[in-house]
């Protein structure tokens, strides 16, 4: 009996949150250990579809095909390719974590906090990983928005910095008006479907068709405007510069544990969507807007460097990291070689272990001290040696120190980039000395030298807080020294979309001059 695994992948955690909160206002506890139930019974879930998943077989696996709304051609149309499988695990492994990590994060004060702390948690983990699995654009769209709901009462309700609801509130409009863009995009689409043969939603079944050539009546200048749509709502949500204004406030302001879900998890939803949704729905358009797309990342990967040098709050220093991380991401896919996306799919995994581990360890010190301020500490080192150490790992592997996780991911990106466009790769690569700047720096300035005032009290991590960073901390060790099994998984998924868009890896020339490929026998 085959079960509908990516149907129970997605309705388990809401499920969960449905549970928890149903549970009575006094049972805290149990509502904490339920939610954390949950999230590891979806990482199981994830484990078998991981398992199950074969790198070599169809495209898309494990699909589910119901009927959902005839009238308007969408349907309930759910399957999972390497890049989404990806994400995928990576959204499960993160949030028991997260909750582990958060665990103290649902307050007091009100009787059913910390019910509504996890059950939105759990929410945010069920659309997110509907979005990734879903292929029909109606559905995807649907929770692409939905999951701006649970996050706003998560950043506004259970943050804790002074401007909370004003960073929720600004996180909505940004993100609610890149939505009603791609919303009328995706009716956009629905009716150029309808205009040749019949509207429809099924995604397979448009990419097929514009690989076909079946809208070859259609105006470009169409698909460049419906491209333009989806485009913004996921350079919003990634975020791409100059549409970042919202992201530092939203991490500052919220939890430790909320911020690592929105940089981690929520926001490679974006970045999905340019990989499957732009490139794939609207190859030609996309190839027209690449170059400035290529340009507004590499502005956006020096932009999150420099002002993270410049930053005096620890914790805004780090979401200024992720801003230029993302920068990498978005252009490794709009170079559009094999290189580029395989490094990019591996940086988004990268990405969002090493920015749990930062943004958790940075949170647990920030917890002891009071304090976000920079200024405030020295001397960590020698009160918590082992809070320190952990600290250097992640901030080693923030910088992509070799040996360390994203350095694999973040040369892919580069060697892809300098194969399309060296002079982007070249500004690109100095990042790699800012990130040595700024995360070195604020190493130096919090953990070492003298003790500071107070600073004598901060104790070292405890075992729930070990529990939370040694798993990440591993997985930053195994997947720098040795990527190929994921990178298996991804590869295939890659070449299918570079074949979809029809682009090819540019071929490699001496002064200037392409040279003819030689075969063994030369």
């Amino acid at each position: 009996m085959n079960l509908p695994w990516l149907s129970i992948l997605w309705l388990v955690p809401l499920a969960g949150a449905v549970l928890v909160i149903l549970l009575p206002p006094g049972l805290r506890q149990v509502a904490k250990w339920t939610g954390l139930i949950v999230s590891v019974a979806t990482l199981a879930v994830s484990i078998v579809v991981a398992v199950g998943f074969k790198p070599g077989g169809d495209t898309y696996q494990f699909v589910e095909k119901r009927t959902w709304i005839p009238a308007f051609g969408a349907g309930y149309s759910l399957g999972v390719d390497g890049i989404a499988l990806i994400l995928v695990v990576l959204t499960t492994v993160l949030i028991p974590l997260l909750l582990v990590a958060g665990w103290n994060d649902g307050g007091d004060t009100n009787p059913r906090g910390v019910h509504a702390y996890v059950a939105l948690t759990l929410a945010i983990e069920s659309m997110v990983l509907i979005s990734v699995v879903a292929l029909d654009v109606l559905l995807f769209y649907v929770f692409f928005e939905a999951m701006l709901i649970p996050m706003y009462f998560l950043i506004g309700g259970f943050g804790q910095g002074r401007e909370r609801s004003r960073a929720a509130v600004k996180f909505l409009l940004y993100n609610l008006f890149g939505g009603l863009i791609m919303l009328a995009a995706v009716i956009g689409l629905y009716v150029v479907t309808s205009q040749h043969g019949g509207g429809t939603f099924d995604f397979v079944r448009i990419v097929n068709d514009v690989r076909t050539g079946r809208f070859g009546g259609v105006d470009p200048a169409v698909f460049k405007a419906l491209f333009l749509g989806f485009m913004f709502a996921f350079a919003i949500k990634a975020p791409l510069w100059p549409l970042h204004r919202w992201l530092p406030d939203a991490a500052v302001e919220s939890t430790p544990a909320t911020a690592v879900l929105i940089t981690a998890v929520m926001d490679k939803v974006g970045t999905f969507g340019m990989l499957r949704y732009c490139l794939q729905l609207f190859p030609d358009a996309s190839t027209y807007f690449r170059p400035a797309i290529v340009t507004l990342a590499i502005i956006g990967v020096i932009y999150g460097a420099i002002v993270a040098i410049g930053q005096t709050d620890m914790m805004r220093l780090i979401a200024y990291t992720s801003i230029s991380h993302f920068g990498f991401i978005i252009a490794g896919i709009f170079v559009m070689t094999t290189q580029g996306q395989s490094g990019s799919t591996l940086y988004m995994l990268n990405h969002g272990i090493s920015t749990a581990a930062v943004f958790l360890i940075a949170g647990f010190l920030v917890s002891r001290g009071g304090s976000r301020n920079i200024a405030d500490y020295g001397g960590v080192q020698k009160v918590a040696p082992i809070l320190a150490g952990t600290f250097l790992v992640s901030c080693m592997a923030t910088l992509s120190l070799p040996g360390l996780a994203p350095f694999v991911s973040e040369f892919l990106v580069l060697l892809g980039t300098f194969n399309r466009y060296w002079v982007a790769a070249a500004f690109g690569v100095t990042a790699l000395v800012l990130a040595a700047i700024y995360m070195l720096w604020l190493y130096q300035r919090v953990m070492t030298g003298p003790v500071a005032k107070g600073n004598e009290k901060i104790r070292d991590l405890v075992g729930r807080e070990m529990i939370v960073v040694a798993p990440l901390l591993a997985l930053l060790f195994v997947l720098g020294v040795y990527p190929k099994p994921v990178l298996d998984v991804i590869n295939p998924a890659v070449e299918n979309t570079m074949t979809t868009i029809g682009q090819h890896d540019p071929a490699p020339t001496i002064n200037g001059v392409p040279r003819k490929a030689e075969g063994p026998h030369q």
